[in-house]
């Protein structure tokens, strides 16, 4: 960034030559361009933080939804993947679109479908029509999401400074959703009931979309457009939707027919998909991406790593509330051992990223968090305990130190003109491995309730995550050297 020259400098050298180009200065902005800048960037946060935020605060709710609404566990499951899916699968296509119509369009179209589908979801009869509109909630948030940091990015275009500043304001908000959603949904489930978890979107997506209609460039963000692959997003839902169903009707109804049929039909959806993704034009997932072995690896490892956490906050969701019947607002606080180290983990791994490289902060995560599953392996069938919430803090602060490491590692490797898609396909490949996660682990845990066979199968659960992410830390370790200074990684981003 160039500064002003001071009023007292000496003269250049070459004074009086013609001088080359240099970047346009930061534009001076008036009070009143802050403040409508201050606008935005408050209402575009808060529909990023809706969105992450209702990956996890439906699982509080899930034990009175099923109550209510007649819910089995691989419906409840379904709650869940039925957003997951359509977030994963579309959440590259939301980006591109923005490039064709422009952000400020795709985002208030986002809003407007993810406010309308939580109105149904609040509004629900039935587990059909409740799983139908999580769907529809996963879609507005794919197109949201990417929306979201491109209308942040133009709105301060040309103020590098204040563009970092509106940047971290958006990371740190978003980093504030996972933990917030068992706290909120504990609160609005209790007090309210479980359609308060869905109506709560209401009156912030209203108000978010009036702004960002009324002050926000339309002109601004698109570009020529591109054909879209449609192909791809079709092959690339069926082969998450079929694989999703394999998984959860495997844990519920054993080896049979019907399951087989599923993962055979899986396998064959994933093999069109690869085939259509190599010959489109313009595919929604290039898949040369992935000659990167770090970046491939990244991706494995950001799967993986989102497979085990969501399945393990469902499990224990359902393990507080089902089987040691504790009410919502403390089975939320329960789970706050979990999510508390995130954010200090997420700021002590970028400091170390800068010394050490990707590689042994995501094994030494990978490990930590292996550590706590094993712990919640010996859980108690009587209570919480202090090796419960012990283990949780490790889960969380494993985690914390590895989503930095990863998503690092992933972008770097990206050449500059494919950083969009990487950071798409990292944030896609986290909702994937969520998506699988609570397929996975409601299978293994059964049916919940206040029995050994439940508190067993929560055990064998933490054990197949452990085991997960001791895989992961061995398939990390190709992400990228052993150390890296300062000096290098200055040069190089």
């Amino acid at each position: 960034m160039h500064n002003s020259p001071e009023p007292n400098a000496p003269a250049r050298p070459n004074a009086g030559r013609p001088e080359p180009a240099e970047p346009a200065q930061p534009r001076a902005r008036s009070g009143r361009d802050r403040r409508r800048a201050a606008v935005v960037l408050t209402a575009v946060t808060a529909g990023y933080f809706l969105v992450l935020l209702d990956i996890t605060i439906i699982n509080v709710a899930l034990p009175t939804v099923s109550s209510e609404l007649h819910a089995d566990l691989p419906t409840q499951q379904w709650v869940i993947d039925a957003y997951a899916i359509s977030l994963a699968c579309l959440l590259l296509s939301g980006g591109k679109l923005g490039d064709m119509y422009g952000f400020k369009r795709v985002m208030l179209a986002g809003l407007t479908a993810f406010g309308a589908a939580s109105a149904a979801c609040g509004l629900a009869t039935g587990p059909g029509v409740l799983i139908a509109f999580r769907a529809v909630q996963g879609v507005g948030a794919a197109a949201l999401l990417p929306a979201s940091l491109a209308v942040i990015t133009l709105m301060y275009h040309g103020d590098e400074r204040a563009q970092t500043r509106a940047i971290s304001v958006w990371a740190t908000v978003g980093s504030m959703a996972m933990p917030a959603g068992p706290l909120v949904g504990g609160l609005l489930v209790q007090f309210v009931g479980w359609r308060a978890v869905f109506l709560i979107n209401l009156p912030i997506v209203a108000a978010a979309v009036v702004l960002i209609a009324r002050l926000v460039d339309g002109r601004s963000g698109a570009r020529p457009r591109t054909r879209l692959d449609l192909g791809g997003i079709t092959l690339g839902a069926a082969t998450l939707c079929v694989a999703t169903v394999a998984i959860i009707d495997a844990g519920h109804a054993g080896p049979s027919v019907a399951v087989v049929a599923s993962a055979v039909a899986a396998v064959l959806l994933l093999g069109a998909f690869v085939l259509c993704e190599s010959r489109h034009p313009t595919p929604v997932l290039p898949l040369g991406i992935f000659r990167s072995r770090r970046t491939a690896t990244a991706t494995v490892v950001t799967v993986l790593m989102s497979l085990v956490l969501l399945g393990t906050i469902f499990m224990i969701t359902q393990y507080l509330q089902v089987a040691l019947r504790l009410p919502p607002v403390i089975a939320g606080l329960a789970m706050t051992p979990l999510f508390i180290p995130l954010a200090a983990c997420s700021f002590l791994a970028g400091r170390l990223l800068t010394r050490v490289g990707s590689a042994p902060i995501a094994v030494v995560g990978l490990v930590l968090g292996a550590f706590g599953l094993v712990g919640l392996s010996t859980l108690p069938g009587a209570g919480y305990g202090v090796v419960v919430g012990l283990s949780l803090v490790a889960i969380g602060a494993g985690v914390g130190l590895l989503t930095p490491a990863v998503v690092t590692a992933a972008m770097r490797e990206s050449p500059p003109e494919h950083t969009g898609i990487a950071s798409g396909v990292n944030n896609t490949a986290r909702q994937t491995g969520g998506a699988i996660g609570a397929a996975v682990f409601g299978a293994v845990i059964g049916t919940p309730g206040p029995t050994v066979a439940f508190t067993e199968g929560v055990r064998t659960a933490a054990l197949v995550g452990a085991a997960l992410w001791a895989i992961a830390a061995v398939v990390s370790v190709g992400i990228g050297p052993w150390h890296k200074s300062h000096r290098s990684l200055t040069s190089e981003g």
